[in-house]
C-alpha cells in the first residue's frame, strides 16, 4: 500500500508528470465521463504492463518497442468492443480519447521503465498507483468542471444502458450564479487543471516540510 500512496502522490500523471493532458482536457466535462476514463486507463495500464513484465525475458531490446506497442493495443481494442456491444452512449462519449490510450505516453512510458525492468507484484502495484492517480485526477476535474459549468454531478447516465440505472443530481438548486458555461468548454478545462495542479503543489510542500 506505501507503495501505491506514494506512486499516487509523487509520480501523479496530471499534476506532477504532465502527462496525458488531452483526455484530462477532453472528456471531463462530466463526472461520469471522467472515472470512466480513468477506470478504462487503469484496466489498459495493468493488464498491458502486467504481461510486459510477464514476458519481459523473452521479448529482444530491438523489437520491444514495436511489442509493447502491439500488447497495449490489443488491450485497448478488447475494451473498446466491450464498450461499443454494452454501453455504445459511453463509447460515443469518449471518442477518439479511448483509442488514444495506445500511444498514451504514460503507458508506454510505465512500460519501458517499470514493466520491462521489474517483476509482475512490483509492476502491478506501480500500475495501480499510477491508474488511480490518473483516475482520481480525472474525477477531479470533471467534478469540478460539471459543478460549476452545469450545475449537476452525473454519477450514471451512459452507464444506464448497462445497469437499468440513472443518477443525474443537481447540487445548488437556488444558486442564481451557476451554472457558468465557461467551465464546460476549453477554456474552464485549462482553469480548472491550472488551479489544481498549482493546489497539488501546495499540499505536496506542505507535506514535505510537515515531513522534515
Amino acid at each position: 500500500m506505501k507503495q501505491i500512496f506514494r506512486t499516487i502522490i509523487n509520480e501523479n500523471p496530471l499534476f506532477v508528470l504532465m502527462l496525458g493532458l488531452c483526455p484530462a482536457l477532453a472528456v471531463t466535462t462530466n463526472f461520469e465521463s471522467s472515472y470512466m476514463m480513468g477506470l478504462c486507463f487503469l484496466i489498459v495500464l495493468c493488464v498491458s504492463n502486467g504481461l510486459i513484465s510477464l514476458i519481459r525475458k523473452i521479448i529482444p531490446d530491438n523489437v520491444r518497442i514495436p511489442v509493447y506497442i502491439l500488447i497495449i493495443g490489443t488491450v485497448v481494442t478488447i475494451l473498446e468492443l466491450l464498450l461499443n456491444k454494452y454501453v455504445p452512449k459511453l463509447s460515443e462519449q469518449l471518442g477518439v480519447y479511448l483509442s488514444l490510450i495506445v500511444v498514451n505516453c504514460v503507458v508506454l512510458g510505465r512500460a519501458l521503465s517499470v514493466a520491462s525492468k521489474r517483476d509482475i507484484v512490483y509492476t502491478f502495484k506501480d500500475s495501480i498507483g499510477i491508474g488511480l492517480g490518473f483516475t482520481i485526477s480525472l474525477m477531479l476535474i470533471g467534478s469540478i468542471r460539471e459543478i460549476l459549468g452545469a450545475n449537476t454531478i452525473t454519477f450514471m447516465s451512459s452507464l444506464s444502458e448497462l445497469t437499468g440505472y440513472r443518477a443525474i443530481y443537481k447540487v445548488y438548486p437556488d444558486m442564481s450564479l451557476l451554472p457558468n458555461p465557461i467551465f464546460v468548454s476549453g477554456a474552464g478545462a485549462f482553469l480548472v487543471l491550472g488551479f489544481l495542479i498549482a493546489l497539488f503543489k501546495v499540499f505536496k510542500k506542505e507535506d514535505n516540510h510537515e515531513s522534515n
